[in-house]
């Protein structure tokens, strides 16, 4: 008797390991797909093109433009930013200077054009400054206003890197670029 219990004691904790297993796989395949439909890789051959031509990691190509457009290419915000990373008439110009291109900001509307000069920006910011939180600041604040912040000494480290962002909005912005690209770089540019 004892010797039977024992074994249908052992067959249901077996059978909870199993069930429990196989409720544990099914819940990350089903988190694993919405993920994947929550962060879509759409416009992947300008992604792809631009982030090798701009030396841009495409995770956090991918990650401005979800979080800048959520992948509308017609989007126009209050602020008059265009299209799918949300580049400003007056920002256009200036990367015109950079690249002694001669466009009119319409162009800003086509995904390919927006996602060129887009990837050009994060690049030449990242070049410049060398950290990306302070690049997605930059990217939604401002050079001038990020770098005031950085002439403060209470919000930089010791080699100068912005360690903290008084801005609330800038600083949820950047929060939300950094979640986004991570999860962009897990779901489809790690190496298991």
């Amino acid at each position: 008797m004892r010797f039977k219990n024992t074994i249908i004691r052992s067959i249901v904790i077996i059978t909870i390991l199993v069930l429990s297993l196989i409720c544990g796989s099914i819940y990350q395949a089903v988190w694993h797909r919405i993920d994947l439909n929550n962060h879509p890789r759409e416009y992947t051959e300008f992604v792809e093109k631009y982030a090798v031509q701009y030396g841009v990691p495409e995770y956090i190509v991918y990650a401005v433009i979800k979080n800048e457009s959520d992948f509308s290419s017609n989007k126009l915000s209050e602020d008059g930013e265009i299209g799918l990373m949300q580049i400003s008439p007056k920002t256009f110009e200036w990367l015109l200077t950079l690249t002694k291109e001669n466009l009119d900001k319409g162009i800003l509307y086509d995904p390919e054009t927006n996602i060129r000069y887009g990837t050009y920006m994060l690049s030449y910011l990242f070049t410049e400054y060398s950290r990306w939180t302070t690049v997605f600041a930059i990217y939604d604040a401002g050079e001038n206003t990020v770098n005031e912040w950085m002439e403060d000494p209470t919000l930089v480290d010791d080699i100068g890197n912005l360690k903290k962002i008084p801005d609330k909005d800038v600083d949820e912005y950047v929060k939300s670029v950094e979640e986004t690209m991570e999860i962009y770089q897990k779901l489809y540019y790690s190496v298991y």
